[in-house]
């Protein structure tokens, strides 16, 4: 086969949606949109860069270089960073924080909402079961597009539309009127972007590719061009359709100050939202909801993590044994509780984020420099350095307090440009390309 039919590569877009979205993309639309009331439009725009763009990016870098995973696209810096890289990059949205989250807010979202007096006891239930419902269908890897392309996304997006129908249709206030708070009110756009890391999408883009290529291999595509412009198609298609609903539920999240306050979290909005318009049947729904999106999206999580772990250590155990012991591990991380796993995720993701960004946009643009290593070598380097001080500035209070690391963070926001807002990596990163394509022109001119 040549290229695959508009239904086939529909079918992929929508597997590749249904990865991409999960519980996380529901709760921080909703509270961005609770926070930033009439900026709702500014704080859309910088939420969708990092939100839907960036995934985009990364999907579509994936493909264009044809290379056969992340640990292919990042050993062009050294095999070394491939492996430190591609191995830090899928335990965190693996089975350290993004698998574990899945359980902890279909849980505090959905089910606690109908048994509010269950406790520590309830959430191990719950996360056993759930747990065991990932396990079934990551061990028949084969048939991920089937699973997640043709049955959990379908049932999430039924359950989804009828709530947010009922929500933009009957509005619950006059968004013009609603006043932006907390960090939206300064900057509703840089507030944002920085929401849209929470959705970890930009590095699951990069994590899931290894998913969408070998999909579209299992459907007769075999031509590495063809390939990568069926990978490209199907994110831009899946991208779309996440932004949509990314505007949506921020609407809906900015209406519904109207009557109510902001919420605590996102989930605490949605719940609330949920109860008015449908009472209890509305928990119910909102517990369906949440329940199919963190499912799909933790299948695709164990699957890409164990077959790409096979892939890094092919003398280590099998794909089954992966997949059980990530499952196990996201099952004991998820009992911390959900406040404990996003309490220590923000400075992970603080970390990884600039490095992902930058070698999405290293790949894309490769061509112009001739994807020398020393370019690439000199900016992730930069990069890094300044993204672990973007690490240690996030950790919680009490630990950077332990570590006395005030005096480092004090003095990096102070002389550190962008560092304040999140973005202190920019100029490193600008500083460590700039070198190297100077030493480059050096070598060459030699």
């Amino acid at each position: 086969m040549k290229k695959l039919t508009l239904r086939q590569l529909l079918t992929v877009a929508t597997m590749l949606f249904g990865l991409f979205f999960g519980a996380g993309n529901l709760i921080f639309p909703a509270s961005v949109g609770q926070l930033a009331g009439r900026s709702l439009w500014w704080a859309s725009a910088g939420l969708l860069i990092t939100g839907v763009g960036l995934p985009l990016l990364g999907v579509a870098a994936l493909g264009i270089s044809r290379k056969e995973g992340l640990f292919d696209l990042s050993s062009r810096v050294g095999r070394g960073y491939g492996f430190f890289f591609t191995c830090l990059l899928y335990l965190t949205i693996g089975p350290f924080f993004a698998i574990p989250r899945c359980a902890t807010v279909s849980y505090t979202v959905g089910i606690q909402q109908l048994l509010p007096q269950g406790g520590a006891l309830a959430l191990g239930i719950f996360s056993l079961v759930f747990f065991a419902a990932v396990l079934f269908f990551s061990l028949r890897p084969g048939e991920i597009l089937t699973w997640v392309g043709k049955v959990l996304t379908p049932l999430f997006l039924c359950f989804l539309a009828v709530l947010i129908l009922r929500a933009l249709t009957s509005p619950l206030g006059d968004v013009s009127t609603v006043e932006p708070s907390g960090s939206y009110a300064a900057n509703a756009f840089t507030a944002g972007v920085l929401e849209g890391y929470n959705t970890m999408d930009a590095l699951a883009g990069l994590a899931f590719g290894i998913i969408v290529v070998n999909a579209i291999r299992s459907l007769g595509v075999k031509e590495p061009a063809a390939v990568a412009k069926s990978t490209v198609l199907a994110g831009v298609f899946s991208s779309l359709f996440m932004g949509l609903i990314y505007v949506l539920v921020i609407v809906m999240g900015a209406q519904s100050r109207g009557l109510f306050p902001v919420s605590a979290n996102g989930g605490e909005a949605l719940s609330l939202i949920a109860g008015h318009y449908f009472g209890g049947v509305g928990a119910l729904i909102l517990a369906a909801t949440v329940t199919l999106a963190c499912l799909k999206t933790a299948v695709g999580l164990i699957t890409s993590c164990s077959e790409t772990f096979v892939q890094l250590f092919p003398a280590g155990p099998s794909y089954r044994i992966w997949a059980v012991g990530f499952c196990a591990i996201s099952f004991l991380i998820a009992n911390l509780g959900l406040n404990a796993i996003l309490s220590y995720s923000t400075p992970v993701l603080m970390f990884l984020y600039p490095l992902s960004i930058v070698l999405i946009l290293l790949t894309l643009g490769g061509g112009l420099f001739g994807n020398d290593r020393g370019v690439l070598r000199w900016t992730i380097g930069f990069t890094m350095a300044a993204s672990v001080i973007d690490l240690l500035r996030t950790l919680p209070e009490g630990t950077r307090t332990l570590l006395h690391l005030e005096p480092l963070v004090t003095f990096a926001e102070t002389y550190l440009p962008l560092c304040r807002l999140g973005f202190g990596w920019v100029c490193p990163a600008l500083a460590g390309l700039l070198l190297g394509l100077l030493l480059r022109r050096m070598r060459r001119a030699a």
